[in-house]
């Protein structure tokens, strides 16, 4: 399989930085793909999923070409994490991974590899996301004939994700370190649209290290329209004791997108958990 068929398996996923993550790896939405993944897709966005998989599984014992395979082993992956199943999701996304790796396509490979991360991260289990983190950056400078910017590229989103892991492990020192990291190879201008992903870092750390003030000014100037975001925000106020405004960003994340994406499969199970949706 050459690496222009395969790429179909991963660049149907390509758009703007996973919503909340410096990478480029975005699921789409229910209606993007055929009908038996988007029937899965509008499952796991009920809370069905159980149910989901279901079509998943059929999907994947049918597909007939790399990009059929690759679409359905990802909904299965995430449709693990709208639960917060980091181990099971690693079933799935991982062999895509290694699929990206085997054709040699290092960048999608990096991609594939910081969303399970993604994944691993909002479930909880930092130590699976630290190992996909790397195996994500390793695998994008493997990337022939990479560039200097691309490198740059790499390496802040590998830095932004060493600071959230630690900001999640209580370790203020690591998240300092890291976040100065971050923001000097940002300020070398190589990749300037990851700007918008700093200020999401600076407000998720404060949220983890307890600063809830510091995080509530940061998060509002990250993305305003990513359910993500808006349940960083949410859980913030709920810290500063704000419970209706709390509630008003919960609800926003309800609505905010249908997405099949780890920053949905974050938000949207907790927003309805918090608004007491079934």
């Amino acid at each position: 399989m050459n690496a222009p068929t395969f790429r179909l398996c991963t660049i149907i996923f390509l758009s703007l930085a996973l919503s909340t993550a410096p990478s480029t790896l975005v699921a789409q939405g229910p209606g993007s793909q055929d009908p038996l993944l988007r029937q899965g897709q509008q499952k796991d966005l009920a809370g069905q999923n159980a149910d989901a998989r279901k079509d998943f599984a059929t999907a994947l014992e049918t597909a007939s070409t790399p990009r059929a395979r690759g679409a359905a082993l990802r909904s299965m992956a995430m449709s693990y994490a709208f639960e917060g199943n980091c181990k099971e999701a690693t079933k799935y996304e991982s062999q895509l991974y290694e699929m990206n790796l085997a054709d040699q396509d290092f960048f999608n490979a990096g991609e594939i590899a910081d969303e399970l991360a993604r994944v691993c991260i909002d479930a909880g289990d930092l130590d699976a996301a630290s190992t996909w983190y790397r195996k994500g950056h390793d695998a994008g400078l493997r990337e022939s004939n990479i560039t200097p910017a691309r490198t740059d590229l790499w390496n802040f989103r590998w830095e932004h994700a060493q600071a959230r892991i630690a900001a999640r492990r209580g370790d203020k020192a690591g998240v300092q370190s890291h976040v100065a990291a971050a923001k000097a190879i940002l300020d070398k201008g190589t990749n300037p649209d990851q700007a918008q992903f700093f200020p999401y870092l600076t407000g998720y750390v404060a949220l983890y290290t307890g600063n809830f003030a510091e995080a509530l000014a940061d998060l509002l100037k990250a993305n305003p329209d990513d359910p993500f975001i808006q349940c960083l925000i949410a859980q913030t106020y709920e810290h500063l004791g704000d419970q209706a405004k709390a509630t008003e960003f919960y609800r926003k994340a309800l609505t905010a997108s249908n997405a099949h994406n780890p920053p949905n499969a974050y938000a949207r199970p907790l927003a309805k958990r918090k608004l007491g949706v079934p």
